[in-house]
């Protein structure tokens, strides 16, 4: 019944929710809320609601996602929106309940700032790489990424949140919070493409030599990496020529060029960076795919 609601995965998924829930419960009401920051999201409405009415924070981010969960329900698919309630839950419970437990930091409101950003960043990231969300601005920001899937997420995150982060500044005359929301805003959108998009990133490199075949075998031995070769001719002379273009990580780039080194010193080698590798050997980041048939 659970892996039917929640998928296969459904106890690593909750593990890894529950982790992003306190790192964003930290950085809302550890950081946030001590600095007066008008913060982003379905969280910047429910803050405003706590500063004027002193509603508790989690339990209004729970009532505002409840439209936007029914209607984003169809677009999104059953199992994403079960997952999504979920940690719509674990994280109002941990906001309401267990960060208040924590240190409140009363320092720099910069640093509070850099805090929020990163914090909640990564603690978003980490739940949309478990195709899930906190509900409310999550589901309208990943129900745009399903509907435009070439937009970055964090861009999509950007838009929608300065919204809200404007609302609050000009609602409490706060300008100077007006500014440190949007730097929030902007950390939330960096942090969270870093994570997810920086995990499928990568190194090219191109090597054009005699021995090209000699060259993708040693890449194999040395970084158990597929290489295609290419025909090619040189631009002055017309010589034939191989190239040998392979992908990996970052970590094996310097692998292939001790590989290329070996069998041909004097190869020409261009290493490019890669903004996404898929296929065999790279892990694929699905998030937001809407269900087959919508």
């Amino acid at each position: 019944m659970l892996k039917k609601l929640f998928g296969e995965r459904w106890l690593s998924d909750m593990g890894v929710e529950i982790a992003g829930s306190v790192l964003t419960g930290i950085a809302i009401c550890n950081f946030a809320v001590p600095a007066g920051f008008p913060m982003t999201g379905f969280s910047g409405l429910a803050l405003i609601l706590y500063r004027l009415f002193g509603l508790p924070i989690g339990a209004m981010t729970l009532v505002l996602n409840i439209p936007v969960a029914v209607i984003c329900f169809r677009l999104l698919g059953r199992q994403f929106f079960c997952k999504s309630i979920r940690c719509m839950i674990l994280s109002s419970v941990f906001i309401d309940y267990v960060a208040p437990l924590l240190p409140v930091y009363t320092g720099s409101r910069l640093l509070a700032a850099i805090c929020t950003g990163v914090l909640g960043g990564v603690g978003y990231a980490i739940i949309y790489l478990r195709n899930s969300s906190t509900g409310g601005s999550d589901f309208v920001v990943l129900a745009v990424k399903a509907v435009r899937p070439h937009l970055e997420l964090g861009r999509i995150i950007f838009a929608t949140d300065a919204v809200i982060v404007l609302l609050g500044g000009m609602l409490f005359r706060d300008f100077d919070g007006v500014i440190y929301g949007l730097m929030i805003d902007f950390l939330y959108a960096r942090v969270t493409d870093k994570i997810m998009y920086g995990m499928n990133a990568g190194k090219m490199a191109l090597v054009v030599t005699d021995y090209g075949k000699a060259v993708a075998d040693k890449i194999d031995e040395l970084c158990q990496r597929g290489a295609t070769i290419l025909s090619a001719r040189g631009g002055f002379r017309g010589d034939p020529r191989e190239v040998v273009m392979c992908a990996c990580s970052r970590k094996d780039m310097i692998r292939v060029e001790r590989a290329v080194k070996t069998v041909d010193p004097r190869a020409f080698t261009i290493v490019l960076e890669s903004n996404e590798v898929l296929g065999e050997g790279f892990r694929s980041v699905r998030v937001a795919e809407r269900p087959e048939g919508g």
